[in-house]
């Protein structure tokens, strides 16, 4: 079997040439911490300037509309009373307008009733017209005759 050997390896190993001065950053053009907090806080200023003018926005819109809303509510509101109210009127004038015609109705079935009834004494369609006229005329007679015995005058 073969033997294994261990190989030592040189732990110490040399920096590169380029390292020479330890790093330092660009704090020169930034300005270090205190630049970026500058920044940072330009930033937050500038946000909560932007969420106030959004917030205030908002607000007035909110306030707008529910102005609008309450305005228009109460303007429906209204008009569904008035609405009702005409409603009721209109069912009341149609309950008044069909007891009308019911007893119109009625009125007219009972006179047609009665038509029918005198209709076969007053129109006989199997009489001519110059029998009629001449039935009419002994009728006239027959009246003015009547009315001069009521009169007390002399029968002629």
């Amino acid at each position: 079997m073969p033997r294994l050997v261990k190989q030592q390896h040189c732990c110490k190993k040399k920096q590169p040439d380029i390292f020479d001065s330890p790093y330092k950053g660009m704090q020169a053009e930034n300005g270090g911490v205190i630049g970026m907090l500058e920044v940072i806080e330009s930033d937050f200023a500038r946000l909560e300037a932007d969420t106030s003018a959004a917030e205030a926005s908002a607000q007035k819109q909110y306030d707008t509309f529910m102005t609008d809303s309450k305005v228009d509510k109460a303007q429906k509101t209204t008009d569904v009373e008035h609405k009702t109210a005409k409603k009721q009127d209109e069912t009341q004038a149609l309950t008044v307008k069909r007891e009308d015609l019911e007893g119109t109705q009625k009125e007219l079935d009972a006179a047609l009733a009665y038509f029918d009834k005198l209709k076969p004494s007053c129109v006989d369609a199997g009489v001519s017209y110059e029998d009629r006229v001449n039935r009419r005329k002994e009728e006239i007679e027959s009246l003015q005759e009547a009315l001069r015995i009521l009169n007390g005058e002399d029968i002629a």
